[in-house]
């Protein structure tokens, strides 16, 4: 018996060796110096000689180009293409290369323009690109940097500049991330909000609120204002628009632009930092104050006057406001279209969202709340850093209220407004407390990544996001790949934006596979020539990069057969991650036996069960889930590995 016991607890620790071991591990040439999750399930990394893609699921190499020492913001995903931006030094000369991200080739390049691409906006059915660059994005960590960006709007198709703008002056730019003893680092535009294309005019909120026709770059509307508050971060909300306006905020007021002519139509003022605005038929709801980023060392800050206040959308007068919120003031989320959920220092707050009166109130006992959600059973969710409890929410007749639990009968019977479950997992005591504190925020971060709050019609509706108004209209920040580096009140407010549309743009390889559109069934895959005839397939023939370009590609060593399979296999996880919502928010802590180690736990929002574990004790500060794959990926040195997302 003796000898059983000790055979069981040999086999039993073996397993457990097993299992914290990497999925994969793929070394390169040298230290890693960045990587990043596409949407297609290839991983992107930068090393100090080369630019590498991996197979997000395997770990092998696809393709490798030779570039030297390049930063993270050096590359940047055009959003629903399968096009990258790579912008390189090259002496005294830069170049700007759209590459094919699935084999590496180069689409178009130029050398009209200087600097990183930080930020874009793209409307790939009329053939434009703008492009926010800065030059020499760099500096030490902890200090002041200032930077002119500089905009091109290009056609995406060919590169070819149609006009630029340099800002009239320097802007405040945020560090790609926080700690200490970093020496030099990059810097991003990440504290602005991203250019917006709509309608043929291009809006850019950096020293206030500008328009220009996006084909000729003829200004038409300009208001400067302030738009980053003491220092802090996206103070200021996303725009939202609707079939008519765009709804921009700043310096205390809201303004109502006209879509077509760019003249504005009304300001709505005095209503303090706009920092959320949601658009429910014709009424703008808008949150002022809040919690935000400090730029100098990430830290979380609040900033008042707090409340919520619902405009009418038709002269700009308001509605009501509510100013009854506490200090520590978190996203705002619609229960319904009739009830608005806001949660304070010490509540969690319904608004009836016509009269703004307030509904009722239960304390959370959530330290230092910094976010709330609805659940697909219907529960708010409120959370912070290492705690997070579900309560069930009522109306004034006391019958609970969300899409989900009206529409099944079987539904679990709670009281309304009672605490339905609380799960809190402390971040380990071990190791240098910021570096701890930084893994603990990256892990919860994980959540908002995959657009957690779209889980409804009213997510999406109060998104910003308007498939119907915008269905071509796509831009990007850094917000979506350096999302660690932010405040979960700002990540939640913004959660709903990252939603994946089911079309991508293909520009690329894709364009080569027979009878793209039926292979992924109700998935949209637009070649140039089906881009309403403005492009032709010419831009295709032209990726044709010299041989020092592009150096171990799979595809110089696999037959054609084998090449389709494994572009098919891309566009499958592009298409599994159209359908995703994220389920597990993740806590970095001391795992319980068997494991007594530390660790990721993955809680499921909707049943406050601890569904999911990753073994790996210390991650590196870029640490990223794929959802899709069900894989953590992690910098170790001069090696890039995988864990196993496992299941509980």
């Amino acid at each position: 018996m003796k000898a059983l016991l000790t055979g069981f607890a040999i086999l039993y620790f073996t397993v457990l060796t097993v299992i914290a071991q990497p999925a994969w591990q793929a070394p390169l040439d040298s230290k890693v110096r960045f990587y990043q999750t596409t949407d297609f399930g290839i991983l992107l990394a930068g090393t100090d000689r080369s630019l590498y893609a991996l197979d997000g699921q395997t770990g092998e190499r696809i393709w490798r180009r030779e570039t030297g020492r390049i930063e993270e913001t050096a590359v940047t995903p055009v959003p629903e293409t399968d096009v990258v931006l790579f912008s390189r030094d090259l002496g005294s000369k830069s170049r700007l290369e759209a590459v094919d991200l699935a084999t590496g080739t180069t689409l178009w390049q130029s050398e009209k323009v200087k600097g990183d691409v930080l930020q874009l906006s793209s409307d790939p059915t009329n053939d434009l690109l703008a492009v926010v660059l800065v030059k020499d994005p760099r500096g030490d960590a902890g200090s002041v940097l200032k930077r002119k960006p500089i905009v091109h709007v290009l056609k995406l198709s060919t590169g070819e500049e149609l006009w630029k703008k340099e800002l009239d002056g320097e802007i405040e730019m945020m560090p790609a991330r926080f700690g200490q003893n970093l020496g030099e680092i990059s810097y991003t535009l990440d504290n602005y909000r991203a250019p917006l294309m709509l309608d043929g005019r291009l809006f850019l909120f950096y020293e206030g609120a500008t328009s220009f026709d996006a084909r000729s770059g003829s200004e038409k509307e300009r208001e400067k204002f302030k738009i980053n508050e003491d220092g802090l971060a996206l103070t200021e909300a996303d725009p939202v628009f609707d079939d008519s306006r765009i709804y921009i905020s700043g310096r205390g007021r809201i303004r109502a632009v006209n879509r077509r002519t760019g003249n504005v139509e009304w300001k709505a003022d005095d209503l303090g930092n706009c920092a959320e605005m949601a658009l429910i038929g014709t009424t703008l709801f808008v949150r002022t104050g809040g919690q935000f980023t400090r730029l100098k060392d990430g830290e979380t800050e609040s900033k008042g006057p707090y409340g919520v206040s619902a405009i009418d959308t038709r002269d700009g007068k308001t509605i009501w406001r509510y100013k009854g919120a506490d200090k520590g003031l978190t996203n705002f989320v619609f229960s319904d279209a009739n009830t608005i959920l806001i949660a304070d220092k010490d509540d969690l707050i319904s608004i009836d969202a016509k009269s703004g009166k307030k509904r009722d109130g239960i304390e959370h006992k959530i330290e230092k709340a910094q976010f709330v959600l609805i659940n697909e059973r219907g529960d708010a969710v409120v959370g912070g850093r290492d705690e997070i409890a579900a309560f069930g929410i009522s109306d004034f007749r006391g019958s609970r209220v969300g899409s989900s639990f009206l529409a099944s009968a079987k539904s679990e019977i709670r009281n309304p407004g009672s605490e339905i479950w609380r799960v809190r997992h402390k971040a380990p005591d071990r190791g240098a407390f910021r570096i701890i504190a930084g893994v603990a925020l990256r892990a919860t971060a994980l959540y908002f990544r995959y657009g957690g709050l779209a889980t409804s019609a009213i997510g999406i509706a109060r998104s910003g996001l308007s498939l119907m108004s915008a269905a071509n209209s796509f831009r990007w920040t850094g917000l979506r790949t350096r999302f660690g580096s932010f405040d979960l009140t700002t990540l939640a407010t913004n959660s709903a934006r990252n939603y994946v549309t089911r079309r991508i743009y293909s520009y690329g390889s894709f364009t080569r596979l027979p009878n793209i559109a039926g292979r992924v069934g109700d998935f949209q895959v637009i070649t140039p020539a089906g881009i309403r005839g403005r492009i032709t397939n010419a831009v295709i023939d032209r990726a044709t990069p010299s041989g020092s370009e592009v150096r171990e590609s799979i595809f110089d060593r696999i037959d054609p057969v084998r090449q389709m399979e494994k572009l098919s296999s891309y566009l499958l996880r592009r298409k599994r991650l159209a359908e995703l919502r994220g389920s597990h928010m993740y806590f970095y802590t001391d795992l319980e036996k068997p494991f007594d180690r530390k660790g990721l736990v993955g809680v499921n929002v909707h049943t406050g069960r601890d569904a999911r574990v990753v073994l790996i004790s210390d991650p590196d500060a870029q640490f990223v889930t794929d959802e899709t794959l069900a894989l953590l990926y992690s910098a170790d040195g001069n090696k890039l590995q995988a864990f196993d997302v496992m299941n509980r």
